[in-house]
């Protein structure tokens, strides 16, 4: 899967921005502040739907603006598709594939597959579990329709289920629709848990590989699903916490509450690794969801760098470098001397300066 061009309007600090990429690297350097980092999130945008700063919609349209459109252009294979996004401020994101609406965001799901690694993925073992969360739902929504789908019913009727609680005692039959709920949570989440087994299984093979490798066979990383509650104890689970739900105004237990754990020799990284074993492990994280991907839909991701090398040392640059040339990128850096030292090899150059962006030979 290539992306061929994108076309942007009103998006951040872009009034109107055209670019057709390579399907090899594409490098885009400048200042801090510039606009490199928008022209990434909204590749991934497009293809997802989704930020991956999880910023709101009202919020990536420029200031002054009421809409925001973006248009993509992907192939795979033989086929071309073209994607058309617009954002409002007040309404929900109108989507449509080669001018055909789309109702549901889902229908995007398998036309495209992104890794998006910016400077906070390497703090991601080291951060709270919604970060480790944020990751599993981002990559198994590209992945699977299904879960995607399960996942947004899961998240509407926990919030529904967490106003009831708060208003518990205004409901005369506040009882009954906790059941009905509750019946509906646990079907979803049900659904959720299974893939996120599946998933973090699949992860661990790739990992445990990935991180060998990178450590110089050093270390050998275990990675573990660490699910709140099992699919079968959900149930009883939800009916044996609720006078503590109602108390506390909050649903206690599901898979909102799920984490995964990374541990080198039982050591868990997560409380008790070095600064230094964090980011390896999160640059394993990374590389083995490409892999993932390459396994799942029989296809290469694009790949979104976002200011990364500047993080990592010089063999962690070498590693991730020598790890992506076979895919296509998309990077930003304020400065093109990491990929010169590295003798790293540059599609396409170009230069963001406030929101203008120019190719360079």
């Amino acid at each position: 899967m290539l992306v061929e061009s994108i076309m942007l309007e009103q998006f951040r600090n872009y009034g109107r921005l055209e670019l057709a990429f390579d399907p090899g690297t594409n490098l885009f350097y400048g200042d801090n502040a510039q606009g490199k980092t928008n022209i990434l999130e909204s590749v991934y945008l497009c293809g997802t739907t989704r930020s991956h700063k999880g910023s709101k919609d009202r919020e990536m349209i420029r200031f002054g603006q009421e809409e925001a459109h973006i248009c993509m252009r992907l192939r795979k294979g033989e086929a071309s598709y073209r994607i058309d996004m617009h954002l409002k401020k007040n309404k929900t994101k109108g989507i449509a594939i080669n001018g055909v609406p789309v109702r549901k965001a889902g229908e995007l799901v398998g036309l495209g597959n992104f890794v998006f690694f910016s400077p906070e993925d390497l703090n991601i073992i080291k951060n709270g579990p919604a970060e480790r969360r944020r990751f599993l739902d981002m990559e198994l929504c590209q992945l699977d329709g299904i879960y995607l789908h399960n996942l947004s019913s899961y998240n509407k009727l926990l919030a529904q289920r967490n106003r009831l609680l708060k208003d518990y005692q205004f409901y005369p039959e506040a009882e009954a629709m906790l059941e009905v709920l509750d019946a509906q949570l646990v079907s979803f989440g049900t659904e959720l848990i299974r893939a996120r087994e599946r998933f973090a299984k699949e992860l661990n093979g790739i990992i445990s590989v990935v991180h060998a490798n990178l450590s110089g066979g050093k270390e050998e990383l275990q990675v573990s699903y660490e699910q709140d509650v099992r699919t079968e104890e959900f149930s009883g689970r939800l009916a044996a916490n609720r006078e503590r739900d109602i108390r506390m105004k909050l649903t206690g237990c599901g898979p909102h509450r799920d984490d995964l754990c990374f541990a080198v020799g039982g050591v868990d990284l997560r409380r008790y690794g070095s600064q230094g074993q964090q980011r390896t492990a999160a640059l394993s994280l990374k590389l083995s969801e490409i892999e993932i991907v390459k396994r799942r839909v029989k296809d290469t991701p694009v790949l979104l760098l976002d200011d990364v090398l500047s993080e990592l040392d010089s063999s962690r640059q070498r590693y991730l470098l020598e790890n992506i040339h076979d895919i296509q990128t998309m990077v930003t850096c304020t400065g093109v001397d990491e990929f010169v030292e590295n003798k790293f090899h540059i599609d396409r150059l170009f230069q963001v300066v406030e929101g203008t962006v120019s190719m360079k030979n």
